[in-house]
């Protein structure tokens, strides 16, 4: 059984096991987690997942095992001030709404797509990086596609698990059997500043969730002075994460994909708030 709460969903739904999610839909004060937080509860009473510890998860989880009964979903408001009326009296303080669903393995569409769980990483690049980044991203809930223009690179001995793995034959096509939407996370590590430039321009004609790139201060800057010769605005270029990941001093492969995992995860975890 998967140890991943998202990975665990996939495989209880691909094995046709209905289960129930708690999900924080709003949360007011100094909540202990916030909103787009969710606990998943099996039939068998086990639980995955967190909404904040203590008194409230032995709550929640109670809640969501009598769902199993009901099967109606609903929302609960959870008062967690000392002192309140009907508080549940943890030191953190604050107000968490809860939504309780029972999922159907049968009919889980919407679960899916309300909780993100059909994002895809296109990864261009099958390098170094490619190789750390991709397992990463998979581990935290992503489908990854795996694009290079390199075949000893672009195969299932380098990326197993990969959703899939396309090989090009330039990067200028590399759009053109790929269909990346609104939900989808673009990752732009190629073994050149060429590759990385045609695989940026043609992800600036869509709209997606995240668009990343490789590459020092300078070469970027360099980059986006071309792009912009061609006509695409500075406010465009000002949306495209790079130097790709947070700032945490990577240096090694390993390091980097997790500075870009880490990012992907904020951005993420931001469009799931609005």
């Amino acid at each position: 059984m998967k140890t991943n709460i998202i990975e665990l969903a996939k495989e209880l739904i691909k094995n046709g096991e209905d289960f129930v999610v708690a999900k924080i839909v709003d949360t007011k004060g100094s909540t202990p987690r916030k909103k787009g937080a969710w606990l998943l509860m099996r039939k068998d009473g086990s639980s995955f997942g967190t909404v904040g510890g203590g008194i409230l998860e032995r709550e929640t989880e109670k809640m969501a095992l009598a769902l199993f009964e009901s099967k109606q979903p609903y929302v609960h408001h959870f008062v967690l001030t000392p002192g309140k009326v009907q508080s549940l009296d943890m030191r953190c303080g604050g107000d968490i709404d809860i939504c309780f669903k029972y999922i159907n393995a049968g009919n889980a569409e919407e679960f899916l797509e309300e909780f993100r769980m059909k994002s895809i990483a296109y990864i261009f690049g099958a390098g170094h990086v490619g190789v750390a980044v991709e397992p990463v991203l998979r581990y935290v809930g992503f489908d990854t596609v795996v694009v290079d223009d390199r075949e000893e690179f672009a195969n299932h001995e380098r990326f197993p698990k990969a959703k899939s793995i396309l090989k090009i034959d330039d990067y200028k096509n590399a759009f053109g059997q790929l269909k990346p939407d609104k939900a989808s996370y673009i990752v732009i590590i190629t073994r050149g500043h060429a590759g990385d430039y045609e695989v940026l321009k043609h992800s600036l004609e869509l709209e997606c969730a995240y668009i990343g790139m490789i590459g020092s201060r300078k070469k970027v800057a360099n980059t986006f002075e071309l792009l912009e010769k061609e006509g695409i605005s500075r406010e465009r270029l000002q949306k495209v994460h790079s130097p790709i990941g947070i700032d945490i001093k990577a240096e090694t492969p390993e390091e980097i994909a997790i500075s870009i995992t880490a990012e992907m995860i904020k951005v993420r975890a931001i469009a799931e708030e609005k």
